[in-house]
């Protein structure tokens, strides 16, 4: 049966402000991720969600909780829906990180799959759970719509599973904070009917360095 998903990345933070690393890190969200949060929630009223699936961290879960307080629902914890883990470099910015660790740095930016930031987790074993995520809360609803509310990683691993995609070359599409991105599963397989809608919000920051 077909399962139709709204992914949401959280709503901007002052580390995404700052173009910082987060990963793991609890970074709450700042004015403007909250009033992104709302306006989402707004955009979002009267959709027949069955359920919301949330990342276990405070980000992802502010934003799920406006938008559960706005459809009647009360928002899930997924720790599986967690941003990839960033090791030494969570806590840096970009910037930080390339003058710090600069062969690190070189094989973090060619998108290296096996590079695991000496602790952290490499873009390999990042797919494979964030793959198994998606697939465990669609299988749980078959038939369902659900609004499922993550980070830009989680976001990039979804549309590269769906598309078919390597995970070295540089991403073709935007992951903005807090935009509306619709996906369905069939038996055929799994369709992206909808990306980075984000006429609800006044500006949103994609998740790359140079955005």
């Amino acid at each position: 049966m077909t399962v139709r998903i709204c992914l949401v990345r959280h709503g901007e933070t002052a580390w995404n402000a700052e173009r910082r690393l987060q990963g793991h890190s609890d970074v709450p969200l700042n004015a403007v991720g909250e009033a992104q949060a709302s306006a989402t929630a707004s955009q979002l009223a009267g959709q027949p969600f069955d359920a919301i699936y949330t990342s276990d961290l405070c980000r992802a879960r502010q934003t799920a909780r406006a938008c559960a307080e706005v459809l009647g629902l009360v928002e899930i914890a997924e720790p599986a829906l967690r941003e990839r883990h960033f090791g030494k470099f969570q806590g840096l910015t970009y910037d930080e990180a390339r003058e710090r660790h600069p062969a690190a740095y070189r094989r973090f930016e060619a998108r290296d799959p096996h590079y695991d930031f000496d602790g952290g987790e490499s873009l390999t074993q990042f797919y494979a759970r964030i793959s198994a995520a998606i697939t465990g809360v669609a299988d749980r609803h078959p038939g369902g719509q659900l609004l499922v509310v993550a980070h830009g990683g989680v976001l990039d691993c979804i549309n590269r599973m769906i598309r078919g995609l390597d995970l070295q070359p540089q991403r073709d599409f935007l992951i903005p904070n807090a935009a509306l991105n619709w996906v369905r599963r069939e038996a055929s397989g799994w369709t992206i009917e909808a990306w980075a809608q984000q006429a609800h919000l006044d500006a949103a920051r994609d998740e790359l360095p140079n955005a």
